[in-house]
């Protein structure tokens, strides 16, 4: 009985897979439906002309009005005024009138984790990249990980089509030594140990490397020894080594402007970080003195770039406003609560706090940096106690530089080319011209005149697809710390 079962089993599905072939398959003179495209993707047409329109090319220089862009299967084919640049015929094309055409951000302090509290860090390899993108972040490099293997195996995702986001230079996790608080990030036991974390991460897919605040003078050392021995650049977080004495060890890069330098504590001991921290120093530093020009003209003369990441910082200041309310209702109920509470916290502070002091001198301390000759990169940040959230912070980042004094185009240029350079990257992204991939920003009105201008995104175009932020961010509402 039992075999005679079986075979009636088998009779059964040998005719439902013959009537699903009959249904579902296709006669050879049927026509396969058009595979559909996501609500988020508006243009993804071969050959597209954005007519009529304002651009800011990232190079710094100043915007050129009724100017027609021209791309070509992902490439800027031309560029030049819409009186003499006439659309291909059959493109597609889109009237830019009283919008901005920009390079798509190249950022250089992001990450792919929140702040979930009580010294918790996760991942959001799935919201955060749509968020980036959406935001007009089209290339950007991570400033540490908390997964080494969910970021670059994202980054291979998005470059093979299978999830949307940035382009990804991937930072391996921290290279930090004893006494944080964080239980994700691995303590290095010596210098031979940073050579050792270097290596593994490198040959796992690694782009960049951080030193991050507990490190010693020769654990630095030797990443940077072992990450330029394979053509890979190494940024800081410092404290327990000087500005001057990684820029002695050769680092390419220092994070957070100046805010997190330890150079001028009389305290400090070599290879710890001190008692005072950075922020009180800063907060009593004459900003003029020969010194501070003295670290600086060091800086420069070793080719250290500085990442500028105001967003971070401006949530720890009294006075500066909440950030906006789109941003706000992207997170879970219990971040916004936590991030919300806090802001009214240093709103109205039991004890004044350093920060009304300290963060208009870090704007002045960027101005001097990139004035002298130095290379100002852009970055968000967002950690902190949260608020600080892609898809808002990049054009939050922008709109800070310009307070700080740059000019509109000066401030573009910081946050796109300058990084583009800097990660070996500007041949292919960081400015309209004619050749690049066509990375880009519109905007609606006229942010070489009004900055926030800038938070009006009406497309983000990566390599000439052309993506709806408002459909990528509208179903991630109250799910950022989640996924």
């Amino acid at each position: 009985m039992r075999l005679v079962g079986i075979i009636v089993i088998a009779a059964l599905a040998f005719a439902a897979s013959a009537v699903a072939h009959e249904i579902f398959s296709e006669s050879p003179s049927a026509n396969p439906p058009a595979p559909s495209k996501p609500d988020y993707v508006a243009y993804d047409q071969p050959v597209i002309a954005l007519t009529h329109a304002e651009i800011i090319d990232g190079t710094g220089a100043a915007p050129t009005y009724d100017q027609t862009l021209i791309v070509d299967h992902g490439r800027i084919q031309a560029v030049g005024p819409s009186a003499t640049l006439a659309a291909p015929a059959g493109a597609t094309v889109i009237d830019a009138r009283g919008m901005t055409l920009m390079p798509g951000l190249v950022m250089v302090h992001e990450h792919l984790f929140y702040p979930m509290g009580k010294g918790n860090y996760d991942e959001l390899l799935y919201s955060f990249p749509r968020l980036y993108l959406a935001g007009g972040t089209t290339t950007m490099r991570t400033g540490g990980s908390m997964d080494g293997y969910g970021d670059i195996e994202l980054k291979h995702a998005i470059e093979a089509g299978k999830e949307i986001g940035p382009d990804l230079d991937v930072t391996a996790p921290y290279l930090n030594g004893p006494g944080l608080p964080i239980l994700k990030v691995h303590v290095l036991q010596d210098a031979a140990d940073a050579t050792r974390t270097v290596n593994y991460w490198a040959d796992e897919g690694a782009t960049s490397f951080k030193t991050y605040i507990n490190i010693t003078r020769a654990e630095l050392a030797a990443v940077v020894k072992a990450a330029h021995r394979r053509g890979l650049k190494v940024t800081g977080h410092l404290c327990s080594v000087t500005y001057r004495e990684a820029a002695g060890h050769g680092i390419d890069n220092l994070e957070h402007g100046f805010a997190v330098m330890t150079d001028f504590i009389k305290e400090k001991k070599p290879d710890e970080c001190p008692a005072k921290s950075s922020t009180a120093s800063l907060a009593e530093l004459d900003i003029s003195s020969p010194e501070v020009k003295g670290l600086m003209d060091f800086l420069i003369v070793h080719h250290v770039a500085i990442t500028s990441t105001l967003t971070v910082f401006e949530t720890f200041t009294p006075g500066r406003p909440e950030a906006p309310e789109a941003a706000r209702a992207l997170l879970i109920p219990q971040l916004r609560k936590a991030y919300e509470d806090q802001w009214t916290k240093i709103q109205h502070p039991e004890r004044p706090g350093p920060w009304s002091s300290v963060f208009p001198k870090l704007m002045q301390l960027e101005k001097m940096f990139a004035d002298a000759g130095g290379t100002l990169l852009a970055g968000t940040d967002p950690t902190g106690y949260g608020g600080v959230v892609p898809g808002y912070s990049a054009k939050r980042q922008v709109e800070l530089l310009v307070e700080a004094g740059f000019s509109f185009p000066q401030a573009l240029k910081i946050s796109t080319l300058n990084g583009a350079r800097f990660l070996g990257r500007d041949r292919d992204v960081g400015s309209i011209e004619a050749g690049k991939r066509a990375d880009l920003i519109l905007a609606a009105g006229d942010p070489a005149k009004d900055a926030t201008a800038i938070e009006k995104v009406e497309l983000v175009f990566k390599a000439g697809v052309g993506y709806r932020p408002d459909a990528i961010m509208t179903p991630l509402k109250g799910t950022v710390g989640l996924y």
